[in-house]
């Protein structure tokens, strides 16, 4: 994926978790790797299509996953990630791709974005994918990491 399609997801990623966590992200240094489920990781994933197509993973431990959605909150602070939880954390998801998807039309991209998806089991097409991870340093609260597959 070429910077002028990531640069929006980044950017959105910053001002929406801003305005829920109370918290400026830092992006972190990007590398390319091969996805692949984490154990007490959510993964949520929002297929992208149009004139770019390809898919985005939001991937958070759900020792993060517990602070964000305690912010997100009011500041009311749960336990566990529950499905109100991971609710929650698919709403983040959708409302980062939404924003990206409107500053990429601004470009003159246009993209139609999917309902964000919990990935539990990675199909064939997940597993075999090679994606450009790029961490946002949410300070007090741990990471994200947006996954940008790219055809391998």
């Amino acid at each position: 994926m070429k910077a002028e399609y990531i640069n929006p997801f980044l950017e959105s990623a910053i001002i929406v978790i801003e305005q829920v966590a109370q918290v400026k992200p830092a992006p972190g240094k990007p590398g390319l790797k091969q996805f692949t489920l984490v154990e007490n990781y959510i993964f949520i994933q929002i297929g992208i299509h149009g004139q770019v197509s390809g898919n985005i993973i939001f991937g958070i431990s759900e020792q993060v996953a517990v602070k964000i959605v305690s912010a997100m909150m009011g500041g009311f602070t749960i336990a566990a990630i529950d499905e109100i939880g991971r609710s929650a954390i698919s709403e983040l998801g959708n409302m980062i791709s939404g924003n990206a998807s409107t500053l990429l039309y601004n470009q003159g991209v246009h993209v139609d974005i999917t309902p964000p998806i919990v990935v539990n089991s990675p199909d064939v097409s997940l597993e075999m994918a090679k994606t450009l991870t790029i961490p946002l340093i949410m300070e007090g609260l741990g990471e994200l990491d947006i996954q940008f597959l790219i055809a391998s």
